[in-house]
């Protein structure tokens, strides 16, 4: 097939493309900085340049490429994330859910394209109430802490415009939180690999938040079954050990030969940190992958984070 992928040059796209290009996919690569037109090509995919909040540049791109698939990866979420400053962190990807899924939208219809996947998150968005596990079906967050409100807006807004698209098939996958290459939790050296050796990522109350998280090349997997028989809806892509923050931080340090993580009360967490991050250590839901795996055939190489760090760090 002919695919189109837009965010070729991030985390996700540098494995997605050559995962794409191995099973004889023709992919187009976008990127928005002509310098990394080099690093498109060396994946295996033809590259062009476009700003993802451009109209124009956005159909022209994909009418020259004729694409049967579009694959929407684009973010804008390179170095720290600034938790006490989550809306700053995360305005430029919320108008890339936003304005650049219309874009993107819009511009496959023009041509007509049979299949459209999106990249949302499985990470915090869940009410938190009820099952510490959920499924797709479960209900979103209805009183998010103020701070990621409009972030969770924009999640929204991408998958009710994906999945709500008639004229084509419309896939969203809520990816759980990247670890491996070119991720924050990259190993050997992320960025929050590093806090958690310095002893920066500290358990914050309970510790009973559940985290889900999924190895990028396992992401890049399930995209690409996605792409190539996916049905329209929702698939949460995550790995089949959601963790407490409580069991994963200790677990974590150890396989970095770190010292254990600190352990600080409620309070002190939302004055270091504000309140968003203290609802993510202590509430938050995790995710189930159970309908990724039935429906879509989906096989992952690191079923547990566990297993996904200890050979990053062999």
């Amino acid at each position: 097939m002919k695919i189109f992928v837009a965010g070729a040059t991030g985390a996700l796209g540098r494995q997605l493309v050559p995962q794409l290009v191995g099973r004889g996919h023709d992919v187009t690569g976008m990127t928005s900085k002509p310098a990394k037109q080099d690093a498109v090509q060396a994946l295996g995919a033809r590259p062009v340049v476009a700003d993802a909040l451009d109209p124009d540049a956005v159909a022209q791109a994909i009418a020259q490429a004729e694409p049967e698939v579009i694959v929407h990866e684009l973010t804008a979420l390179s170095g720290a994330i600034d938790l006490r400053d989550f809306e700053k962190t995360f305005a430029l990807t919320n108008r890339l859910r936003t304005e650049g899924t219309d874009h993107l939208l819009a511009a496959g219809r023009a041509v007509g394209v049979k299949r459209f996947v999106a990249q949302s998150y499985a990470g915090w968005p869940f009410a938190r109430t009820g099952d510490r596990i959920k499924s797709e079906e479960a209900p979103l967050d209805t009183t998010p802490p103020d701070a990621v409100r409009s972030t969770l807006e924009g999640i929204l807004y991408l998958e009710e415009a994906v999945t709500g698209a008639t004229w084509t098939e419309g896939i969203a996958l809520r990816y759980g939180g990247f670890y491996g290459p070119g991720t924050s939790l990259g190993l050997p050296d992320g960025e929050q690999l590093e806090m958690i050796r310095k002893r920066k990522l500290p358990i914050v109350g309970s510790g009973e938040g559940v985290w889900s998280l999924v190895h990028i090349e396992d992401a890049a997997t399930a995209t690409v079954e996605a792409i190539e028989h996916g049905n329209r809806g929702v698939y949460n892509v995550v790995d089949d050990e959601p963790v407490p923050v409580k069991e994963f931080l200790p677990a974590a340090a150890e396989l970095l030969g770190a010292r254990k993580p600190m352990h600080v009360p409620r309070w002190l967490g939302r004055l270091l940190a504000g309140e968003a991050a203290v609802v993510m250590m202590t509430e938050v839901r995790g995710a189930s992958n159970a309908k990724a795996k039935r429906e879509l055939g989906w096989q992952l190489r690191y079923p547990s984070w566990r297993q996904g760090f200890a050979e990053g760090l062999g």
